[in-house]
């Protein structure tokens, strides 16, 4: 899964000259050389992701506080970015723990943030530097462990959309992605942002939108990312940017309403929707003949609205875990790492880049670097050895 990958141990010297020959700026960051290759598609960035999992539960954790009207979020202990990191169950973060998801065959983390916190109640929506240093250091525990590292806008959006005035979250939306982008900008092409979260497609309170008045809102927030992260320059230019779907729900998506962003890069956008076995999961349906259907027929929406036109589909949240009463009737039988092996298989067939969701100690353990069952061990490195074997 390496095989384009930079080698990281560089001299100075080398860094500088690699840089300044390649027309980009330097990270600022001893883990990531700022290099953004040429002649990659964004389909092969794709495939070159792997499989992924979730940071869950940790920088995007968050106490609601609507009467801060700007971050939507309150303060928690002593205000520092490991108070928000833990205060819904995660540890504090290693660099131990990220290079355990690499040797359990994992190419790409997604980090999902809550932007908001630690953040002043001004209206200026100020990103706090010691949070955003605190992302940053995670970013860099995946870089050093030569991994792709997607970054999102997480539960902020929901916020910002639901209590504020579409005008006001589009203006909040271009500065916190303009921000975020600054501080990221010298990074290389291993680093990727993600617009949003589910969030896009949902109505500020008491609101009452027509469809096409949705539409017309989630299309406008990921065209409003789109542009902040790539006025801001250097490596922004060109890099890989997601955009959310409706609610990441695919067949919301894939509707023609559904517009993907206009870019002044080529060929460097990529889609992102959620569980593609999702409506199987919370009917009870999984492992059954139906489950494998519905799922096929998502995977074919997904193909026929987006790989088909070579815009990589990123399934951002994918099901680490199937529990026993998820199983319909007929698969009594069946096993988590079953299930898990053939929705894996499935989304590298259609070349979608599958993310698993996880939080702290549930399928892997952030303690023992590992993954907790052999069987999900298995699983996970024999769909990375495949798609290493089809490069």
């Amino acid at each position: 899964m390496r095989k384009f990958r930079i080698p990281l141990l560089l001299t100075a010297s080398a860094v500088f000259m690699a840089s300044a020959m390649s027309g980009c700026s330097l990270s600022g960051s001893e883990y990531d050389d700022g290099k953004m290759r040429s002649g990659m598609t964004a389909m092969e960035y794709a495939k070159d992701m792997g499989v992924g999992i979730n940071l869950g539960n940790t920088m995007e954790a968050y106490w609601e506080d609507k009467l801060n009207e700007t971050s939507g979020a309150s303060l928690i202990g002593e205000n520092t970015p490991q108070d928000y990191e833990k205060c819904w169950g995660a540890i504090v973060t290693t660099q131990e723990c990220i290079d355990g998801m690499r040797d359990a065959g994992f190419d790409t983390v997604r980090v999902p943030v809550y932007w908001g916190n630690m953040m002043d109640d001004d209206g200026r929506y100020k990103i706090n530097e010691e949070y955003m240093k605190r992302v940053r250091e995670i970013v860099d525990y995946c870089r050093k462990a030569e991994l792709y590292v997607v970054i999102n806008v997480h539960h902020y959006d929901a916020f910002l959309i639901q209590n504020k005035e579409k005008e006001e979250v589009l203006k909040a939306t271009e500065k916190i992605w303009t921000q975020i982008a600054e501080e990221f900008k010298g990074y290389s092409d291993y680093l990727i942002f993600e617009g949003f979260n589910e969030a896009l497609g949902s109505q500020p309170e008491g609101a009452d939108l027509s469809e096409e008045e949705i539409y017309d809102y989630v299309n406008d927030m990921n065209q409003t990312f789109v542009d902040a992260v790539r006025k801001t320059g250097g490596n922004n230019k060109n890099r890989i940017l997601i955009a959310s779907g409706y609610w990441t729900n695919i067949d919301n998506t894939t509707k023609d309403s559904f517009i993907m962003p206009e870019d002044s890069a080529e060929d460097r956008l990529m889609v992102s929707v959620h569980y593609i076995d999702n409506v199987c999961y919370w009917t009870n349906q999984i492992g059954g003949s139906y489950w494998l259907n519905y799922s096929t027929d998502q995977c074919e929406l997904l193909k026929e609205a987006f790989t088909s036109r070579n815009i990589p589909v990123f399934v951002g949240e994918s099901t680490s875990i199937y529990d026993y009463e998820r199983m319909h009737g007929s698969a009594k039988d069946m096993e988590s790492s079953e299930c898990l092996e053939t929705i894996l298989n499935m989304a590298v067939d259609y070349d979608f880049v599958p993310v698993l969701w996880d939080v702290n100690d549930n399928f892997y353990s952030r303690t023992e670097f590992k993954i907790k069952s052999e069987s999900d061990q298995d699983v996970i490195a024999n769909i990375a050895e495949r798609i290493e074997n089809e490069e």
